[in-house]
């Protein structure tokens, strides 16, 4: 059965070219010329299995459109930009991005990412078995990592992890107290062979900490060990 990808992406030339190689390597290809019409798409067909978004595009850029999808929808994005700088790529991962490309790039490096990302999305459960997780304990509102389940909660509510977050927390969950590299996790989370920046790591352990830690200033359960990497200490 083939994936579904939605190319957001306001060049027609390039969001045509992208279509056809991206269906010769077997997904079923939706396309949007800009924000509002992907956002449309999405609430009338569904979420596709992965998206590619491009970072500039007209007057809503793809900031715009991460962050209005990530207010729902989990779903692995994949940003391409022509602006490569640090700043836009940093910026485009606390938007809620799961990874960035350059252009231009080579399709195999794009269907290898997109390969890896779906793999991510099936096998997250798994680095930290069925059984839940107190990563904090409270009479009231627990805060719990449900691996099976695919899901963080605090009490009753559910929290909202994008899918890389979540593979983060289940990584650092298997082994509670141990510190994990950044390089370990980049291997682990990302898949060994992926050569991208350690600072990715460093962002997205950012973006987990406003949404699990109770002041993610002062951090308690994601740990941050100078030098060494990252450490989850349970709080019983």
């Amino acid at each position: 059965m083939s994936a579904n990808l939605m190319i957001v992406e306001d060049d027609t030339r390039v969001r045509g070219a992208l279509r056809l190689a991206m269906e010769d390597e077997g997904y079923a290809v939706a396309e949007a010329g800009e924000v509002g019409h992907a956002l449309d798409q999405l609430r009338t067909n569904g979420v596709p299995d992965v998206m590619i978004v491009d970072l500039v595009m007209g007057e809503a850029d793809g900031f715009d459109c991460i962050r209005e999808i990530r207010r729902d929808h989990d779903v692995p994005i994949i940003v391409v930009s022509a602006r490569d700088d640090t700043h836009d790529v940093v910026a485009a991962l606390e938007a809620g991005a799961d990874d960035f490309l350059a252009k231009p790039f080579e399709i195999k490096e794009m269907t290898a990412r997109m390969r890896a990302l779906r793999r991510r999305a099936g096998f997250a459960a798994e680095r930290a078995g069925d059984r839940e997780l107190v990563l904090e304990a409270d009479p009231e509102r627990p805060l719990v990592l449900a691996p099976a389940a695919g899901a963080v909660r605090r009490g009753d509510e559910e929290l909202h992890l994008t899918l890389t977050e979540f593979r983060l927390l289940c990584e650092l969950a298997e082994t509670p107290g141990r510190v994990l590299s950044r390089q370990t996790l980049l291997d682990n989370v990302w898949e060994r062979g992926f050569f991208g920046d350690e600072r990715i790591v460093d962002v997205h352990m950012r973006r987990l900490r406003t949404k699990i830690e109770r002041d993610p200033s002062e951090p308690r359960i994601v740990v941050t060990v100078r030098g060494l990497g990252y450490r989850l200490d349970l709080q019983q």
